[in-house]
């Protein structure tokens, strides 16, 4: 659709008559009341089978002995900037012109002078209530929150690599870019703060040195961004122009209609938790903003202005609107997880006396047809997982026999194949050989920390835990150890991450044209691990016709994913280097033996990477690798990773890199040929 044309306003909340009282009658009759008052910014400040077997793992059915299952069962002004100091540097320092010093010391120890901030809390651009735009909000006592800070931020020679029409409009790569260098930042900032305001901070980083982009408001679809696309905070929508309210569940832009103000909704997000919220994915029944409840806990009649009056003239116009919708985070018990499920139209809307008597607005909105499912296939999910569903085409209910802590299942959606060539499921890395001198672990009791030199693990990953809450990896590493089974400290150490097992509920499924696939039953969120490639470690000789060989020694496509120092205030020569070191070339074959890793397909656009990881003292002494995500993957998209090419002994058509195989996987920046 068209964007509309004007500038994005906000009203003045100070403007409108409290004292209007709505009488329960069709909206057509209600006067509407204008907003008034000059915009504010477009970002508003944030706040089985039974257990395994003791002589191994069996092969599973039907490629074993086991009997089958029972499977019935914008603008050029840079935006406004809220950068808070980070306290584990130091205070905040006093405002200056001038360039902060740095003393050139080693990350974690005497970090470089933040440029300097002043801090004061301010009103709310935007007009909005505590907690406006929610479906339901009535009877909301939570603790108010800043909507807003009013910050000066000395601006620093840095170069975003976003240029200004790139900033007003978006595309896919930059949409990406800006979803992955925030977390990134976010991820370190967490690190070196233990998880406090890591999301809030990394978004006042990164919109005070312009790494943003659609800033531009439009109605209809936002350039770069997909139905079903996932993020973990409303900061992530707002840096992408998806929607750009971090409080209020309506979005909408301002426009001239002859001598008066027009406002059109362009995006709401549904919470998902409110009485009365529809949970069909075509449809949405959602209630209108303010009405709630004030200090003396005095809930009022909602009015019809600001987002209300956006969406009422939406559905008079017949313009749609992007939904995004609220769902609990199955892996945090107090985080969200917002699904952007299309554009939808307002079919009607109607006042309702609400639970404490006063007036509600409530709008029907209907989604647009033909559009790839988003919310549907959250649903279809839940119910599979509660068992109120049975999963359609299902050949296996776990394929691991018990192996894993998490069945994966087996499922046929494409033709009448029972399954994949015969292999026997194992875990981990099976190995025949040392790759580097046995080593003797950390003597930590309890749990490693963080900036504990005693510890030797830690000091070998640089003084630094390297994963964020022991989940998931905060950067790229020449090499990650991890503590061992030698090691003292407890299985619950956040430095053995790899070695817990599966943490997502998997699948693994017949693609239309590329074989089998995985794909994961849960969100994915950037950083997380996946799996490790388990199988039996080669020699090169061994590799000939091995389409299940993982093999460190080919080339790569290389990307940008840590973090970048400037973002963070620290020294630039102190940057983790993305480029592995290995001692001698990985090679692991999981044809006969094997994980999930083994069904991982390839794409030249991956949203998987590997990483190697050396486990300490566990008498092993050998070089797993470990696939993590690049960025945020929704539930049932395929997993997928760069298999590489191959260093050619020859030169064919000018490149010294072939491929084996042709490549299928559908990317614009597809290669042509992998392995």
């Amino acid at each position: 659709m068209e964007g509309v044309p004007g500038i994005n306003t906000v009203p003045n909340p100070n403007y409108y008559d409290k004292s209007i009282v709505l009488d329960v009658k069709p909206l057509r009759s209600l006067k509407p009341v204008f907003p008034n008052g000059n915009q504010g910014p477009p970002f508003v400040g944030c706040p089985p089978f039974g257990p395994p077997s003791s002589s191994g793992p069996s092969p599973f059915y039907p490629f074993g002995s086991q009997q089958p299952p029972d499977l019935n069962q914008t603008q050029d002004t840079p935006p406004p900037t809220f950068v808070t100091p980070i306290q584990s540097y130091r205070p905040p320092t006093e405002v200056s012109n001038g360039p902060s010093s740095s003393s050139g010391t080693k990350k974690g120890v005497g970090r470089p002078k933040r440029n300097a901030v002043s801090i004061a809390p301010s009103s709310s651009s935007s007009g909005t209530k505590r907690g406006a735009g929610r479906p339901k909000g009535t009877g909301n006592t939570k603790k108010k929150e800043k909507t807003s800070l009013d910050i000066q931020v000395v601006k620093r020679d840095f170069d975003s690599g976003i240029s200004a029409p790139e900033r007003e409009d978006g595309n896919t790569d930059l949409v990406s870019s800006v979803l992955m260098r925030f977390d990134a930042v976010r991820r370190r900032l967490s690190q070196v703060e233990h998880g406090k305001a890591g999301t809030s901070k990394a978004a006042g980083v990164l919109m005070s040195n312009g790494v943003r982009t659609n800033m531009k408001k439009r109605v209809g679809t936002v350039p770069g961004i997909e139905v079903g696309d996932i993020f973990f905070s409303r900061i992530e929508m707002c840096l992408v122009g998806l929607h750009m309210q971090t409080m209020a569940g309506i979005d909408y832009i301002t426009s001239k209609v002859g001598a008066e103000e027009e406002p059109l909704a362009t995006s709401i997000v549904s919470s998902g938790r409110y009485d009365g919220e529809a949970q069909d994915p075509e449809s949405l029944i959602y209630s209108g903003q303010g009405g709630n409840a004030d200090k003396n806990g005095q809930a009022s009649d909602q009015k019809l202005e600001r987002g209300n009056l956006a969406l009422e003239k939406s559905l008079r116009k017949g313009n749609g609107v992007r939904v995004i919708r609220g769902e609990e985070d199955p892996s945090s018990k107090t985080g969200k997880i917002y699904v952007y499920d299309g554009v939808y139209t307002i079919s009607e809307s109607w006042v309702e006396k609400g639970k404490n008597g006063c007036n509600t607005f409530k709008y029907k909105l209907v989604r647009v047809p033909n559009q790839p499912p988003a919310f549907g296939v959250w649903k279809a999910v839940h119910k599979w997982k509660e068992g109120l569903t049975p999963r359609a085409n299902l050949i296996l209910p776990d394929i691991t026999s018990g192996v894993e802590s998490k069945p994966v299942s087996l499922v046929n959606d494409v033709d009448d194949e029972k399954g994949p060539s015969y292999f026997t499921y194992i875990s981990t890395l099976k190995h025949s050989k040392q790759t580097q001198p046995p080593t003797i672990g950390c003597s930590c009791h309890g749990s490693c920390a963080a900036g504990n030199l005693d510890c030797s693990c830690v000091r070998k990953n640089g003084g630094d835990l390297p994963y964020l809450n022991g989940v998931m990896l905060v950067s790229r590493r020449p090499m990650v150890y991890e503590c061992g089974t030698t090691c003292p400290c407890h299985a619950s150490c956040k430095n053995k991450v790899i070695q817990t097992g599966l943490k997502f509920r998997m699948e693994v499924f017949k693609t239309d044209t590329r074989g089998w696939g995985l794909r994961s039953w849960d969100p994915i969120r950037a950083g997380s691990f996946i799996c490790e490639y388990a199988g039996e470690d080669k020699l090169r000789m061994e590799q000939e016709d091995d389409e299940f060989v993982f093999d460190t020694s080919r080339v790569y496509n290389s990307f940008k994913w840590n973090y970048e120092p400037a973002l963070v205030d620290e020294d630039p020569s102190d940057e983790v280097p993305e480029v592995f070191n290995l001692p001698s070339p990985v090679l692991i074959s999981a044809k006969s033996f094997g994980n999930v890793a083994r069904f991982m397909n390839h794409s030249c656009s991956p949203n998987v990477m590997w990483q190697p990881v050396f486990v300490e003292g566990s008498g092993e002494s050998v070089v797993h690798i470990a696939f993590f995500a690049i960025r945020h993957i929704p539930p049932m998209a395929e997993l997928t990773y760069d298999y590489g090419v191959s260093l050619a002994s020859e030169a064919r058509d000018g490149s010294l890199l072939h491929g084996k195989r042709k490549c299928l996987c559908g990317s614009v920046k597809c290669r042509g040929s992998f392995g």
